[in-house]
């Protein structure tokens, strides 16, 4: 039988859920149908989740949002706010279909451009735009014993490791709540000069994807230093979003926290680290090359309404450099105020 296209409601979630995890190789944590219920509460941006049923059986889907701004323009992203979606389908008819439908709700919508982040497979030609040269990803499995492990480490960073240690550092727990989480990672944004998500969005992120989703926090005489969010998919763990104090880079307790995190991952089961994805030769780029980690391209694909280059919305556009400049000069409170409202823009 053809596909037919149909559009995500809450009485599919299941089924969904069950063909992103459990059925399609190419699907990621980020296809998962949870995102869509996050973004539309928190910033009030429309998800149009987008399924290809053939014979009552999922065997595609594409994860949309209409990112409406008046600064950044009217996008369909896929998947807004997370750093990665496309088309995850297991055959090529469900593909194709999805695409069409993607591209036909575009022109519905008015939107001006089309993106899909990191898609499982890429597009040739036919309009589209590829970037490959702002972002790159870092993976690779883990030793299953801690001495093995750490000789994954090069030894300059592998030093670093054992000197936290030393320290007394302490990242015993799990935290399920991102109360220590939230401030050293706003701390850390507000200094590099990018908005924050904001404290209700991981709020609701933890709630959404309770059991998926952790923190882990570095601690140095009581005192919360540095801390990660993590998500949880098949057999991978993923860093993703983190924040410190300046006295953590001197303990190495950034380097002691994605240890521990390696530890505690492998003992539940997992056996891959996904780094997740940097800004080619930023700093974060730099830190996971130091730890042994490879860096690979990126895909980033556009289609645009009326065909021109897609804009740069990233801080590698000298356009932003002002502004950049500029909120890392705001109060700590201010920039926590305002970071949530000019994010539901950026997407």
């Amino acid at each position: 039988m053809a596909v037919q296209i149909k559009t995500l409601d809450d009485r599919g979630r299941q089924a969904w859920d069950h063909f992103v995890v459990k059925d399609c190789p190419d699907a990621t944590f980020f296809h998962r149908s949870g995102w869509k219920a996050v973004i539309e509460a928190v910033y009030r941006q429309k998800g149009h989740y987008l399924y290809a049923e053939r014979n009552g059986r999922i065997v595609g889907v594409l994860p949309l949002v209409h990112v409406r701004s008046p600064l950044f323009g009217n996008r369909l992203i896929s998947t807004a706010f997370t750093i990665g979606g496309g088309v995850a389908a297991l055959d090529d008819e469900a593909h194709a279909a999805l695409d069409g439908e993607a591209l036909r709700l575009m022109k519905s919508l008015g939107a001006d451009s089309l993106e899909l982040r990191r898609p499982p497979r890429p597009h040739d030609g036919d309009g589209w735009w590829a970037k490959t040269d702002i972002y790159a990803n870092f993976s690779r499995t883990m030793a299953a014993s801690d001495e093995d492990c750490l000789k994954q480490i090069p030894r300059k960073q592998r030093a670093v490791v054992r000197k936290a240690v030393d320290a007394r550092l302490l990242a015993d727990g799990l935290d399920n709540d991102p109360g220590r989480f939230f401030p050293l990672y706003a701390y850390s944004m507000r200094n590099m000069g990018t908005p924050v998500f904001g404290q209700r969005f991981f709020a609701a992120l933890m709630k959404e994807f309770a059991g998926s989703c952790d923190c882990l926090t570095v601690t140095y005489q009581g005192m919360a230093i540095a801390s990660v969010l993590n998500f949880y998919f098949r057999d991978a763990v993923m860093p993703y979003y983190t924040g410190c104090l300046p006295i953590a880079r001197d303990l190495g307790a950034n380097d002691f926290m994605y240890w521990r995190l390696m530890r505690h991952a492998h003992e539940r089961g997992f056996t891959v680290f996904d780094f997740g994805r940097s800004k080619v030769d930023s700093g974060p780029f730099n830190f996971k090359k130091n730890w042994g980690f490879e860096p690979h391209p990126i895909r980033h694909e556009f289609m645009m309404k009326n065909g021109g280059e897609p804009t740069e919305i990233n801080p590698l556009n000298p356009k932003f450099r002002l502004f950049i400049a500029a909120w890392k000069r705001l109060p700590l409170s201010v920039a926590n105020l305002l970071g949530p409202q000019v994010v539901r823009h950026i997407g």
